[in-house]
């Protein structure tokens, strides 16, 4: 899938124009997919997936001028964020290791809950997330970027490099299993 006018428009003036402005544009457009997918990936922690998208943008601008628009810039950030959570883990684990030999009292994680988040938010956001986790991860992924991010099918395709029949048999699972979890059965007309 190729650039959409908007997202060269976007990379032009980055390029060749208002760079700063471009960036904050960049950011306030894409910053609720790269947090979304940071999320899932780091099992729905708030604070993790804040810095996972943090880096991917600053790894994403730091090379946004060399982007060759042969994808989408969803189908390039998506990757960027996967790449980054999947770094944040393996940093992750040797911090884990040299805080087990290292025991300190003040690497306690704080009982205090963030004063910016509703407690409707919070509680939807874990029950969605436990949710998905009950998910496989191929059907896990194409629901969130259809229902939640609302990617086409041929959108999610480029980004996940399976057919559009197949993304449908996912979505079309991962509908019927959540519609269970949640009590609610599927309309016999209620399809993909």
């Amino acid at each position: 899938m190729a650039l959409s006018a908007e997202e060269a428009a976007l990379i032009n003036e980055y390029v060749h124009g208002d760079r700063e402005r471009a960036a904050t544009q960049f950011v306030r457009h894409y910053q609720r997919f790269v947090y979304g997918i940071a999320l899932r990936h780091l099992d729905g922690n708030h604070d993790d997936a804040c810095d996972v998208a943090q880096e991917t943008f600053i790894r994403a601008l730091r090379h946004l001028d060399r982007f060759k628009g042969e994808s989408s810039i969803q189908t390039w950030l998506y990757r960027i964020t996967v790449n980054t959570c999947l770094s944040f883990r393996r940093r992750w684990r040797r911090h884990q290791r040299l805080s087990d030999v290292v025991e300190s009292d003040d690497e306690l994680p704080s009982t205090i809950p963030m004063p910016d988040r509703q407690l409707e938010d919070h509680e939807f956001v874990e029950r969605l997330h436990a949710m998905l986790s009950k998910l496989p991860p191929k059907q896990r992924e194409t629901f969130y970027l259809r229902y939640v991010e609302g990617l086409s099918y041929e959108e999610i395709s480029g980004i996940l490099g399976v057919s559009v029949s197949g993304l449908k048999a996912n979505y079309f699972h991962a509908v019927r299993k959540i519609a269970a979890l949640l009590g609610r059965p599927i309309p016999p007309g209620e399809k993909r």
